[in-house]
């Protein structure tokens, strides 16, 4: 028994666990996580600042001097240039901010971003000594084959700051700056194409988009509730005459898709057909159409489909037929989303009043700012509603069936298409 005992307790002393050693490393890794943010931020920011003050600017304009719009050097003695001036100061000041913050922590994790710091001034010494491009990630010269990244600063990403809007899309590594300024999208100038305008949210969404200096084109089936106005066109249009609206699609930078129709409880034939037929493959159409428009060497960069999905995908909606035409709608999106054709945005809605829901519990207007509120900060699954159990089911399901969907499914090509 002793013996036995005796091992137990062997045991037991081999596999203490050192809390002091464990809460030494727990400390390290969560100061150097925080460093590496905070290098993030104060990299990004000054740049944000360099595009709000002149004085500033004058060293940053060489930068973006440098490029050409498929990213090719314009001259040789121009980049390095851009590298002294810019690069260079850049990941000089952050090195410099980081290092005193370090010091005056007094934290040995911190200097994970001292180091993370240098690592960009490393790069851009390179470039400027060596005429090197191989570091300057966001800037290889070429075609825009993928569409912008949600989790870090990809070629697309970034091209959109120096030939879209430069008063927008200034991080530099992991968009974390973009999100809490609300500068991962911007809407001025964009002409932006919206169905379903006669609707509350539609109306809502136009008012919304206007006074971010967006031109609107208004696609309704009925044109006579909308009046023209200053960068707002109507667009009639009939369901089933989809293809007809392509010539308007090719200049359009992004496509909302909000139109839909509720028939409550009924479930006869016609009642299924229509809710089908309105709220999934109409919309899927037009889906169709625009990716066919996404040509060009930078129209990854920018062209954008939003899909009102609504909360019906994860929550009832005391509606069969408008449930599971939405719910077949929201699957297919999460299938088309793989093929990286353009970015493509839910718009899951709670109830909001609108002549689909006379007893939503929102307005049309929050919602609309809501949308926009999160666009901007490039949101590529938008959640709008009071339900608290939508926020946490949806991206369960949606990641659940991405995944499926990822490893069970692949694009066609194009011999597989013809056969």
């Amino acid at each position: 028994m002793n013996f036995f005992t005796k091992g137990w307790a062997d045991i037991e002393s081999q596999l203490q666990i050192n809390w002091d050693l464990l809460n030494t490393c727990l400390q390290f890794a969560l100061w150097g996580l925080f460093s590496l943010l905070l290098a993030e931020v104060v990299r990004d920011s000054y740049h944000a600042l360099c595009h709000q003050f002149t004085w500033m600017s004058k060293w940053h304009n060489k930068h973006h001097m440098a490029y050409r719009r498929d990213l090719s050097v314009v001259s040789p003695k121009i980049y390095q240039e851009s590298q002294l001036y810019n690069d260079i100061v850049e990941s000089s000041i952050l090195v410099v901010v980081v290092t005193l913050i370090a010091l005056l922590l007094n934290q040995m994790g911190f200097w994970l971003g001292v180091a993370y710091a240098f690592t960009f001034l490393y790069g851009a010494s390179r470039r400027y000594f060596l005429g090197k491009i191989d570091t300057d990630y966001t800037h290889l010269p070429g075609p825009l084959e993928t569409i912008p990244s949600t989790w870090w600063v990809n070629r697309s990403y970034h091209w959109r700051h120096h030939f879209d809007d430069v008063n927008a899309y200034y991080s530099g590594v992991f968009p974390l700056v973009d999100t809490i300024l609300g500068t991962g999208l911007s809407l001025k100038g964009k002409t932006i194409a919206l169905t379903g305008a006669s609707g509350a949210l539609g109306q809502a969404l136009a008012t919304e988009l206007l006074k971010h200096n967006a031109k609107v084109l208004a696609l309704t089936t009925h044109p006579e509730k909308l009046q023209a106005q200053d960068k707002l066109a109507i667009i009639p249009w009939e369901l089933g005459n989809e293809a007809e609206l392509k010539k308007s699609l090719e200049k359009v930078d992004i496509l909302i898709l909000n139109h839909g129709i509720n028939v409550y409880s009924n479930r006869t034939p016609e009642a299924i057909n229509s809710s089908y037929e309105v709220n999934t493959f109409s919309t899927l159409r037009l889906m169709d159409i625009f990716i066919s428009t996404v040509t060009g060497p930078q129209s990854k960069a920018t062209k954008e489909i939003w899909v009102n999905t609504s909360e019906a995908e994860v929550s009832p909606a005391f509606s069969p037929l408008y449930e599971l035409s939405k719910r077949a709608l929201g699957e297919v999106v999460t299938l088309k989303r793989l093929d990286g054709d353009c970015i493509i945005r839910k718009l899951i809605l709670g109830p909001f009043k609108s002549q689909l829901n006379p007893y939503g519990v929102m307005s049309a207007q929050q919602v609309a700012r809501a949308i926009l509120f999160f666009a901007k900060r490039d949101f590529r699954n938008i959640i709008v509603t009071i339900n608290p159990l939508t926020y946490v089911l949806f991206p369960i399901k949606e990641t659940s069936t991405w995944l499926y969907y990822r490893m069970f499914s692949k694009k066609a090509q194009h011999d597989e298409i013809v056969n």
